[in-house]
């Protein structure tokens, strides 16, 4: 099995129903049109044998983030293969819901 390009992820991201902006890295300055997925590579996970890499997967940290805490988007992306949900927290009104998931 051939692993996913980040590019690959983010077609994905936007392909889900109801979210209007998805997000790789974006500056503070940019303006974010919400309900949103903005997502960052968090590590890279290295498996070992005889002292070598075998295998190498990158890890994304996914924020779902919208309005509403009755939205369905975080349990669409909560169905994504290798992904996990972390946390939930509200800051600015916003309902966010963490994710990682490993490409």
């Amino acid at each position: 099995m051939t692993a996913m390009t980040r590019l690959e992820l983010h077609r994905i991201l936007t392909d889900i129903s109801g979210v209007r902006g998805v997000y790789y890295q974006p500056p503070e300055s940019l303006k974010l049109k919400y309900p949103a997925i903005i997502y960052s590579r968090s590590r890279i996970g290295n498996m070992h044998a005889d002292n070598r890499v075998y295998r190498q997967d990158n890890i994304y940290e996914l924020i779902v983030v919208g309005a509403s805490p009755d939205s369905t988007l975080a349990e669409t992306v909560a169905a994504l293969p290798m992904c996990r949900h972390d946390r939930h927290y509200v800051s600015d009104n916003l309902d966010h819901d963490v994710f990682t998931i490993t490409i």
